[in-house]
């Protein structure tokens, strides 16, 4: 499966946050804490270069809590801050603030000693759709400024937004690439919400959801469908999801598109608990063997 996705606004994106680089003076990098190496724009290192960085892993509250502490810890390794925060229950809001003064401290002691008066810092929020921009962007103000919805793509346009004296950001619109060479990732993008359901084999993303669960999560699958031994055939798996949950068609067939929908859905509601779908350690063999 060949999952490509690159609407014109966003190829008008990526042109919009090469040319208010000079603007910022820090970016926030939002990603998926349930997915943090796919959920990162390949793009982004090359195009803001040496401008510093906070990485914001966001969702915190739906991935596994040392897979997330790991991940902080393989960014930092990278001399790049990393925050584990909660956009929707405003947690992590003030480790924001306080984390960019401390990055950009000697830039401010420098234009402080230049005569230049203090101002706000200026930062850039940048991620791929659905990395939850607008929740933070509402939450850091603390009103609804930016849009938001559970559809990939809603934020179309760029504006600024005051956060009290200390801060002021730019949002922009989210930027995914344009074809994913590794397909894993595409799949746990599509998993998580990243991609727009409706341009997407499901039954694909269903299945990779049920292998991975069955791998590094089996009790929790069994648990919640009720599976004693979980089958080597997925097909099974299937067939064992849909017999439960009364997933049929007429004679008692399985409605294979019903289990998917409901897999899915039940992944992204954390029904099966908190999930990291890859580790650093991981990605890093990956990337070794490409």
């Amino acid at each position: 499966m060949t999952i490509q996705w690159f609407p014109g606004h966003m190829a008008k994106a990526r042109r919009q946050v090469t040319e208010k680089l000079k603007l910022v003076d820090i970016i926030f990098e939002l990603v998926d804490a349930r997915i943090p190496y796919s959920s990162r724009n390949p793009m982004i290192d090359e195009i803001i270069q040496h401008k510093p960085r906070l990485v914001l892993l966001n969702k915190a509250d739906m991935a596994d809590k040392e897979a997330t502490k790991k991940w902080i810890r393989h960014f930092e390794n990278k001399g790049i801050r990393a925050l584990a925060i909660n956009s929707q229950a405003g947690q992590g809001m003030k480790e924001i603030v306080s984390a960019s003064q401390e990055i950009l401290q000697e830039k401010f002691d420098r234009m402080k000693a230049k005569g230049v008066k203090p101002r706000a810092i200026r930062a850039m929020i940048v991620g791929i759709p659905n990395a939850g921009k607008s929740t933070l962007i509402n939450r850091l103000a603390k009103k609804n400024i930016a849009r938001t919805g559970n559809t990939p793509g809603v934020t179309k346009a760029q504006q600024w937004i005051k956060v009290g004296k200390e801060l002021e950001l730019l949002d922009t619109p989210g930027i995914l690439w344009p074809k994913f060479e590794d397909q894993e990732v595409g799949l746990k993008l599509a998993l998580t919400g990243a991609i727009k359901d409706t341009i997407l084999n499901l039954q694909d993303v269903a299945v990779y959801a049920l292998r991975f669960l069955g791998e590094r999560y089996p009790d929790r699958l069994k648990e919640r469908y009720q599976i004693e031994e979980i089958p080597e055939e997925i097909v099974e798996v299937f067939d064992k999801i849909g017999r439960l949950r009364g997933c049929l068609m007429g004679g008692g067939e399985i409605d294979y598109d019903k289990v998917t929908e409901l897999v899915i859905r039940e992944f992204r509601s954390e029904k099966m608990g908190p999930i990291t779908l890859e580790l650093p350690e991981e990605m890093a063999v990956r990337n070794e063997a490409e």
